[in-house]
């Protein structure tokens, strides 16, 4: 089986020591992406619906880089400092995803990579 790194200028930087995505045969494993604008690599703002809104336009870039699209992805976990904004998040996550949904984790941490209130990774299976 091949692997092969993506990587997009479209989606922010890597700011430690891994890809933004791997591509494994026909699977693509999404590394976490944090509210990051990929121009400026600083934060989209404090407000917590502008930084979800980001951080699904990364890795809607990310899977674009990969050969596909979000329909693509069968797996996310969401990771919130805050799980008061779950319901926000499926608000959000509605834009960007039609039924069959992916399998999905929202998970509570005390902290993200520069004090991000939400990171969210995933695994995509390309079609053949």
């Amino acid at each position: 089986m091949s692997k092969s790194i993506i990587q997009t200028d479209d989606a922010p930087a890597a700011i430690g020591t891994y890809s933004q995505a791997v591509k494994a045969g026909s699977t693509v494993y999404l590394s976490g992406q944090i509210p990051l604008i990929p121009s400026t690599m600083t934060m989209v703002s404090d407000d917590f619906s502008e930084q979800a809104v980001q951080v699904f336009e990364n890795l809607k870039a990310v899977c674009a880089a990969a050969g596909g699209d979000m329909s693509h992805l069968v797996k996310v976990n969401i990771f919130l400092t805050d799980l008061g904004h779950f319901a926000k998040v499926n608000e959000i996550m509605a834009k960007y995803f039609n039924q069959p949904y992916p399998a999905r984790a929202a998970i509570g941490v005390s902290q993200l990579p520069k004090d991000a209130q939400i990171e969210i990774d995933g695994v995509m299976v390309l079609p053949e």
